[in-house]
């Protein structure tokens, strides 16, 4: 059984039991997410194409912890003007368990 949701734009095929990483910010562990927006849902037979959404499919997940991306260095320079810059960036994401999805 799985389903494709999206989220904030992206798109992310689900298990039951898997992980994902998602680039919520600020969750506390343990609390409960649901998401609504399904697009595709197979329960091991036959497979539900939503237009766009699937109705009555949620899928529930738990917030595991809060964690950043690798820093990622952005470098300006123009030459023979005496200008570089450096600005450096973390990605917050929230590590997120899937732990069922409903189907209704």
């Amino acid at each position: 059984m799985y389903a494709i949701i999206r989220d904030r734009g992206k798109q992310y095929r689900v298990e039951k039991g898997a992980n994902l990483q998602l680039d919520l910010a600020h969750r506390k562990p343990g609390e409960q997410i649901e998401f609504k927006d399904v697009l595709v849902y197979h329960d091991g037979e036959k497979v539900k194409v939503g237009a766009p959404l699937v109705a009555g499919v949620t899928v529930v997940g738990e917030v595991v912890k809060d964690t950043k991306a690798r820093k990622i260095r952005v470098y300006k320079y123009k030459r023979r003007e005496g200008y570089h810059r450096t600005v450096g960036h973390r990605q917050q994401h929230t590590l997120v368990k899937i732990t069922d999805i409903v189907a209704t």
